[in-house]
């Protein structure tokens, strides 16, 4: 059933992609870890500055940068010799800022969603060994960001995460109104990529599935329908090595099937996330009357008119262990946490020693 995973130059042991998580839930420690394992550790950009000591209230653009580099050297040091990305969002104000600054810092990998990355190999022209990942939803998506590529930069993408917006957590790359009516085929898009690829390009470049991945039946139903890996985030919260806290991974282990839902982001995307305290995340600021404090989006509801919440202090407040006014992202199945394990049991249960064999 396991196969090694190729992207790129690089080749993980195990087809596993750790999804990135912002404002400090995939960093050093869960991205070291998972490489560490044999799978491919991302650490997410999108909020590092906050909660790293280098944020002083004012530096917020420069801190994160500063803070990408640090992640990764720390990530290095737990898995000298894993595979380690970085998860950039399109969205974010300072997206091309933190790419370089990721490849500085020795990415292999660049997995970047939350909009279409049409610029991407422009800004890593200079670190050529550093593969590029694109996050879809769709077929159209795949064949616009490879035109692009092709026709702007002579490159095309090393691999492909296609995100299924019915079960996967955080921001979703597809309008709200086209999500819950049962009309999406994650593996027919899965299949429809790669044969793209194929047929276009005369390219096979590996396909992930993201989104509802959480045990060896999903992983292996997965490969079965075509893909080449698996993309997991929501798994790896109520892990020790997580870098979320306590109370984020209780709320993780608290959650009911209910409590998960969809709601709309400040940055215009509809997103997944625990909602049964989505009242209060909205008042928060409200109350004290915040105004935008990082203009860390490109586009932002409550930058320009105060409408819905900040969406990175939310999550920076869940993330430091504020579950009643912090926001807290999840896929479909995180209510399916029912206990604090290790990265290492995770890859141990999904890759069991009889199936190493050939590994």
């Amino acid at each position: 059933m396991t196969e090694k995973l190729k992207i790129g130059r690089y080749i993980a042991r195990f087809p596993v992609i750790q999804g990135g998580m912002g404002v400090r839930v995939s960093a050093h420690r869960l991205a070291g870890h998972v490489a560490k394992a044999g799978g491919v550790g991302l650490v997410a950009a999108a909020g590092l500055a906050l909660n790293s000591g280098l944020f002083n209230g004012k530096n917020f653009f420069v801190a994160d940068r500063e803070a990408v580099k640090i992640e990764l050297t720390k990530a290095r040091e737990i898995a000298p010799d894993g595979i380690i990305g970085v998860n950039c969002m399109v969205a974010v104000s300072n997206y091309d800022d933190v790419v370089v600054a990721a490849c500085e810092a020795g990415a292999q990998l660049i997995v970047s969603g939350a909009g279409l990355p049409l610029g991407l190999p422009g800004l890593t022209v200079d670190y050529p060994d550093v593969a590029l990942v694109p996050i879809v939803s769709s077929i159209k998506a795949a064949e616009l960001i490879a035109r692009k590529w092709h026709r702007g930069f002579n490159r095309l993408p090393d691999a492909i995460v296609v995100e299924d917006p019915e079960t996967a957590g955080g921001h979703l790359g597809e309008k709200p109104e086209n999500i819950g009516v049962g009309k999406y085929d994650q593996y027919a898009t899965v299949r429809g990529v790669k044969d793209y690829f194929r047929e276009t390009w005369n390219l096979d470049i590996p396909v992930i599935a993201a989104g509802g991945v959480w045990d060896r039946a999903d992983l292996e139903y997965a490969l079965a329908q075509g893909a080449d890996g698996v993309q997991m985030a929501s798994r790896f919260v109520c892990t020790e090595e997580c870098d979320a806290g306590d109370a984020f991974k209780q709320a993780y282990l608290d959650a009911q099937q209910e409590d998960i839902d969809l709601m709309m982001s400040p940055a215009g995307l509809p997103a997944r996330a625990l909602v049964r305290n989505i009242d209060a995340v909205r008042q928060h600021d409200l109350d004290i009357n915040l105004r935008c404090p990082l203009n860390c989006l490109k586009k932002c509801s409550y930058k320009e008119k105060q409408e819905r919440f900040c969406i990175v202090t939310a999550l920076d407040r869940a993330q430091k262990n504020d579950v009643e006014t912090g926001l807290i992202f999840c896929g479909t199945n995180a209510w399916k946490s029912d206990h604090i394990g290790t990265v290492a049991e995770i890859f141990e249960e999904l890759f069991p020693l009889s199936a190493r064999d050939h590994i």
